[in-house]
């Protein structure tokens, strides 16, 4: 799997809103898939794929100190494969440094941060598997749901759906759909600014 994949396929899509003869091609339904899956990156402040193989990557912002913990801790982009995981050339377990959170397997979440007893230095090179062992079940919803609305908006060009008379009235707004919002919970990722 590469890195920001996308989430969902044309075929799941097709599939997904009954393809019909007044719904676009496979080629335009893969364009929504690919936008669907970019709109849950941001939504979400992170991607769901993974790089293919161990890569370093140079983190300048310096290591903040938590009291809670008593840790300096880094934060470095999403891990859950953690084969071969160095600090500046030194294998993890050599490093000193602690994986968090801590609960990320159980919780089928990422690494995110990095944990060290002793303040790191700046800037850290870190090298990881970097990304996501496979994507989650909500973002493949996510983005079938939202492809599902675009489908839905090119039958309605006004952003109106369904009918005022029968009481079916829809406004397709722009935005992301309330349900994707519903179905990425917890996934967003907060970062660090300054």
């Amino acid at each position: 799997m590469p890195w920001a994949p996308d989430y969902l396929t044309a075929e799941q899509a097709a599939d997904f809103i009954r393809l019909s003869a007044s719904v676009p091609d496979e080629e335009e339904l893969a364009t929504w898939c690919t936008a669907a899956s970019r709109a849950v990156d941001k939504k979400t402040n992170r991607q769901f794929g993974q790089v293919a193989t161990l890569t370093a990557r140079t983190y300048r912002r310096p290591a903040v100190y938590d009291p809670t913990t008593r840790l300096w801790l880094l934060e470095v982009d999403d891990v859950q494969d953690v084969t071969g995981l160095t600090f500046g050339g030194v294998a993890l377990a050599d490093a000193g440094a602690t994986l968090l959170p801590d609960d990320a397997v159980e919780r089928g979440r990422p690494y995110e941060r990095l944990g060290f007893g002793d303040y790191p230095g700046s800037p850290v090179v870190v090298a990881a598997v970097w990304g996501w062992s496979a994507v989650p079940a909500q973002v493949v919803g996510a983005c079938k749901l939202q492809v599902s609305r675009w489908a839905a908006r090119r039958d309605s060009p006004y952003g109106v759906a369904g009918s005022p008379s029968d009481g079916s009235e829809l406004r397709l707004l722009a935005r992301l759909d309330p349900d994707v919002h519903t179905s990425l919970a917890g996934l967003s990722r907060r970062r660090r600014v300054g």
